[in-house]
């Protein structure tokens, strides 16, 4: 039998053995709760640093990332800052990140297309009233150099043609730019006269060498015409623009395998290769072309050579240097594009340099004059030395090249017996140098004299030619 001592000391002991075992529990209980808080303490910690890192990536991509990148879409040049965290590359975040990006990209390059037409639009309907209206300025001023014979008042009146048809190039080139047609319809022409007639359209055109190396005959196709003309007066500006005004500018038509290349060298300072490729670029007309890429304000010249190069098959090279130390341009035109004209029946422009090329055929053309009166084409001196190289007209200190065909009329009026000279010799000549239609004695003694269209339909012609009043 168990005595009660006994009883009582194992009672203690079980007692004490599970006080042990429950205080064994309880600092478990406590280590494992610590635990949890410094565990909790630091998902916390690391939240809120994710957050604040999340925010300041948001804000690094709204503040630097996002505009940068809709810049590029206007200058691809420019770079693109990276994320805050590097490590968010591959990451979802940064997945994330970058299709806002090309979101942004995307939506600006729409945005910035469709306003750009638009106003395209508006510069087209602007430029197609302006054309209009230059147009009825130039028939109104023809209409006053044929009416009036005063030299000093023509003069002037050709002196005002002269700036309508540079505000008319203007116009012409800023529609052809935004999409329009070229806004001219001719008839087949002389190379060498669309040369000259773009050569006419600038207020420099006096600095400009023609050497013309072509077969006599050499013409383009009709709609090919006004296009030509347009690239080779933008390319001659450019040239004139960025070379030093006692330089000359020179251009030679010379027939190689494919066609036909008009080479335009200038003594500029010439481009940088950065420049150079842009200018190739816009000349190529491969992109497309937006007004916001042409610089404030718009220099179009070379966005218009893009636009007809493409529209029309041409071929234009700015990427060479000329021997003068500026820039060469090349003008080539392919065969399709060409066709051939008789000289004999159809006579380039008689301000167009002659042709240094001299076959055995083109002898017997001199013997054209003697069929009809030396006024037939009121050239005068011009049909008496036919063989004389260059321009066949002397040039004066502010008419144009294309104003030539009548410059030696002088004898038109002592053929006209009912109107008698109404001032001296000198006189006369002076005023007849600067008359782009002639007096009206001229005209009438020209008109019985011609073989073939009347003078009023070949002086338009040649006018078309040479670029002057192409309408």
């Amino acid at each position: 039998m168990i005595e009660l001592p006994d009883l009582v000391a194992g009672g203690l002991a079980a007692g004490t053995l599970s006080a042990l075992a429950l205080g064994g529990g309880l600092l478990r209980l406590r280590r494992q709760q610590t635990r949890e808080r410094a565990e909790i303490t630091a998902l916390r910690t690391q939240l809120e640093g994710s957050s604040r890192a999340f925010t300041a990536e948001v804000d690094h991509l709204a503040a630097r990332r996002v505009p940068a990148a809709a810049r590029q879409v206007a200058h691809p040049h420019l770079a693109v800052p990276g994320p805050l965290q590097p490590l968010t590359f591959g990451t979802p975040l940064g997945i994330a990140l970058e299709n806002v990006l090309l979101a942004v990209r995307s939506e600006v390059a729409e945005q910035r297309t469709r306003v750009d037409a638009a106003a395209q639009a508006g510069m087209r309907g602007a430029t197609r009233e302006i054309q209009a209206a230059l147009y009825r300025l130039q028939d109104a001023l023809r209409g006053l150099q044929q009416r009036y014979d005063d030299p000093e008042l023509t003069q002037t009146l050709f002196q005002l043609d002269h700036e309508n048809e540079q505000s008319l190039r203007r116009a012409q080139v800023a529609a052809v730019v935004c999409g329009a047609w070229v806004g001219l319809a001719r008839e087949e022409s002389h190379l060498v006269d669309a040369v000259t007639g773009g050569q006419a359209r600038l207020a420099g055109y006096h600095r400009v060498q023609v050497h013309n190396h072509l077969e006599p005959g050499t013409a383009l196709v009709s709609h090919a015409v006004e296009p030509v003309a347009i690239i080779v007066a933008e390319l001659l500006d450019n040239a004139l623009r960025h070379s030093a005004p006692d330089t000359d500018v020179v251009v030679s038509l010379e027939h190689v395998h494919h066609g036909v290349c008009v080479t335009i060298d200038d003594a500029g300072l010439g481009m940088t290769q950065d420049e150079r490729d842009r200018a190739q670029r816009l000349v190529a007309g491969t992109a497309p072309i937006l007004l916001t890429d042409l610089g404030d304000p718009p220099r179009m010249g070379l966005a218009a050579i893009g636009r007809l190069t493409r529209q029309f098959d041409l071929g234009v090279d700015v990427s060479s240097a000329s021997p003068y130390g500026g820039v060469r341009a090349v003008l080539r035109v392919d065969s399709h594009l060409l066709s051939h004209l008789d000289p004999a029946d159809r006579p380039p422009a008689p301000s167009a340099p002659r042709t240094t090329r001299r076959t055995s055929p083109a002898a017997p053309v001199s013997p054209a004059p003697p069929a009809a009166p030396a006024a037939s084409h009121a050239y005068g001196t011009e049909e008496a030395a036919p063989d004389t190289p260059g321009h066949h007209t002397p040039r004066d200190a502010d008419g144009l090249p294309q104003r030539r065909r009548r410059t030696q009329a002088v004898a038109a009026p002592e053929r006209s017996a009912p109107r008698p000279p109404a001032r001296r010799p000198e006189d006369a000549a002076a005023a007849l140098g600067a008359l782009q239609s002639g007096t009206a004695a001229a005209r009438s003694g020209a008109g019985t004299a011609r073989e073939g269209p009347s003078p009023t339909a070949h002086d338009t012609d040649h006018t078309d030619d040479e670029g002057g009043a192409a309408r």
